[in-house]
């Protein structure tokens, strides 16, 4: 006896749910579920939609890899970025293509890569990290303190809450940084009464939220199910409190932590009063922490965990930075 056959309406757009959803709403809902960083979702979301308007709004299913090997080509011959911005673009393609259009690409050859030049990291020295910190004050010689005495990246140090940083052992634990890896750093005592301080101005701003019913936000997901009620407690509180508020589409007025652009334009404008001859950004007190470790005699693999940094060659670069002269050599004119 014949098997009764799948009726063609069922097979019709109507039977595949993912159909009403617009392109950039599954990518996004692709990215949500495999639990991508907020900063990973924003630069994927960008090159996808660049990538579409390159190729006149066409829907990415009907280009292939030709058409993603001339935009990549396009990114390095054209507009000349850098080798790590190719390689961002194409990660995103790739994610598009493999976890949302499901049709993996194939390998590409054809492609102009971007130049990849090695620069070394620009570091300061101790006299010029002291003359920096003399130029600020406050809640912004604190955070400048701390990027330097702890090796923090900016958004690792602004973000910092309240249960992440420890007196009594004297540590400051970074949660979920770069990679979304968890690390443990020193807290510098000549930071603790400064530190101390902090806290005391954001148990203020705390309590005042209290009374106003402001949340703190980047609790989420399985975190608020698990604990509900943890956007309203001190110790998820922000060390570094911003200014504004804002509602979220939820309707809750939430209070996030500092930006990390306040920070960057006082560093600049310190570098500048300090008259220091160098490009200075945050994330140079950053190097400056592992070179100056480094020239104290710390180990170089205790380095890489202080960091967070995965491969030790990453880590390695530092040595070629030592107070030494080009390569740890002494120059022959010191002979003369």
């Amino acid at each position: 006896m014949p098997q009764p056959l799948i009726p063609a309406s069922h097979l019709g757009p109507e039977a595949e749910p993912e159909r009403k959803y617009r392109l950039m709403e599954r990518v996004r809902l692709a990215m949500a579920a495999r639990r991508f960083s907020v900063r990973t979702q924003e630069a994927y979301s960008s090159w996808i939609r660049r990538y579409i308007m390159f190729h006149g709004r066409r829907h990415p299913s009907d280009l292939d890899e030709t058409d993603v090997a001339r935009f990549l080509s396009t990114l390095a011959v054209k507009e000349r970025v850098s080798a790590s911005t190719q390689n961002q673009a194409l990660a995103a393609l790739t994610f598009l293509y493999g976890s949302v259009l499901h049709r993996p690409l194939n390998r590409m050859e054809d492609i102009a890569p971007a130049n990849r030049p090695k620069r070394l990291p620009v570091v300061l020295s101790p006299g010029e990290v002291r003359s920096i910190l003399a130029k600020l004050q406050g809640r912004d010689r604190l955070v400048v303190s701390l990027l330097y005495g702890s090796g923090l990246r900016i958004l690792e140090c602004v973000s910092l809450r309240v249960k992440d940083v420890d007196l009594e052992q004297r540590e400051i634990t970074v949660r979920g940084g770069k990679g979304d890896k968890d690390r443990r750093t020193p807290l510098a005592a000549s930071s603790i009464e400064d530190v101390k301080r902090a806290l005391r101005s954001s148990h203020r701003r705390w309590k005042e939220d209290c009374r106003s019913r402001i949340r703190v936000t980047g609790i989420d997901g399985a975190l608020s199910q698990k604990l509900p009620r943890a956007d309203t407690e001190w110790v998820w509180y922000y060390l570094f409190p911003a200014t504004r508020t804002f509602v979220d589409s939820a309707g809750v007025r939430r209070r996030h932590h500092l930006h990390e652009t306040q920070i960057q334009r006082v560093v600049r404008k310190a570098a500048r009063d300090a008259n220091i001859r160098k490009r200075v950004t945050c994330h140079c007190f950053r190097h400056s922490f592992a070179t100056h470790l480094l020239e104290s005699g710390s180990d170089i693999r205790t380095i890489q965990l202080l960091l967070g940094h995965a491969d030790l060659r990453t880590t390695m670069v530092y040595t070629h930075v030592l107070n030494r002269g080009g390569l740890g050599v002494r120059s022959p004119a010191d002979r003369l």
